[in-house]
């Protein structure tokens, strides 16, 4: 079985106006797919990400640049990440359509499997 990771990209703006209960369903949607996947032993991990953007870190010549980001005024940045385990690139790709992620207009999801030699 392969491991694969399901990178959850979104409109930074996308949750701003929902209210607290809708953001809490939203919250359940994610709970309840993530633990069918337990359930049936295809989840290996995932989390979501803190809203301020991080660090980047990019190398320029001898260089190492550190910077804020991704900014709101991004398109669209990493919200959270899932890694699951599949059979096959077909049987990954069916369960990350499962996912509530793609459940909003403009979400979208990276899927890549993850190379077992790291």
């Amino acid at each position: 079985m392969h491991q694969y990771i399901l990178l959850l990209y979104e409109t930074p703006a996308a949750y701003a106006g929902l209210s607290p209960a809708e953001l809490g369903a939203i919250i359940e949607r994610y709970a309840a797919w993530a633990q069918s996947l337990a359930e049936r032993g295809l989840l290996a991990g995932g989390e979501k990400l803190v809203d301020d953007g991080g660090r980047r870190l990019l190398r320029r010549g001898d260089a190492i640049l550190a910077s804020d980001g991704p900014y709101a005024e991004a398109k669209d940045v990493i919200g959270g990440y899932f890694v699951i385990r599949a059979e096959s690139d077909a049987a990954a790709e069916a369960l990350a359509r499962e996912s509530p992620h793609l459940d909003r207009d403009g979400q979208w999801i990276e899927l890549r499997r993850i190379d077992p030699t790291s």
